[in-house]
């Protein structure tokens, strides 16, 4: 079994060491909150979906967010997705990840919000 070891400094006030699964969620976090073609240098960095939020969010809408999430999730080789579900919310976008690592550390259920007010996406 392998253990991944990183480091976060996002609300973190003492200890900015993350491990497997914690790391592996804020990584995706991270992943989701830049917006694609903000990195310098690495326009292929960050996702599309914050495109998609203000449109109308019809089923070819809601197909765009998922194959964005699959996009961004199959950038991170230590996991892969399972189920996959985009809800449309009042002020933006629940995707609910049923999500797995390759190295056998476990299956987790995320919950990411796109909050289009606050510009920011959370795990609920």
């Amino acid at each position: 079994m392998a253990t991944f070891i990183g480091y976060n400094s996002i609300n973190q006030y003492k200890n900015f060491v993350l491990t497997d699964f914690e790391l592996i969620k804020r990584d995706l976090l991270n992943a989701l909150n830049i917006r694609q073609g903000e990195s310098r240098m690495r326009p292929l960095n960050g996702t599309s979906v914050w495109d998609f939020i203000f449109e109308p969010q019809s089923p070819e809408t809601i197909r765009a967010i998922e194959t964005e999430v699959q996009r961004v999730v199959a950038k991170d080789p230590r996991i892969q997705i399972n189920t996959l579900a985009v809800y449309s919310q009042e002020n933006g976008v629940l995707i609910e990840l049923e999500v797995e690592t390759v190295a056998d550390v476990g299956v987790e259920n995320l919950i990411i919000q796109f909050d289009q007010e606050a510009q920011f996406a959370n795990y609920v």
